[in-house]
């Protein structure tokens, strides 16, 4: 489990260069950019947030709601 303090200072890295880049955790298993115009989705594997740019690619196009819980293993 994400605690509350890390989920504060976490940010997208793609949108934290030039926007905001905060993020939502869902389900406890997904980190998502809340910037309207990304959509990044960020697994979190045995507790530890992928905050990998190409990580979020992967499931820019995923709904939250088709977010696969657990996110698979890569």
């Amino acid at each position: 489990m994400i605690r509350e303090d890390l989920l504060e200072i976490l940010r997208c890295p793609e949108c934290v260069q030039d926007k905001e880049g905060n993020l939502k955790l869902y389900k406890e298993t997904w980190l998502i950019c809340q910037e309207e115009d990304c959509g990044r989705k960020y697994p979190i594997r045995d507790d530890i947030p992928v905050m990998l740019i190409d990580e979020g690619d992967k499931w820019i196009d995923t709904d939250e709601e088709d977010l696969p819980v657990p996110p698979p293993e890569d």
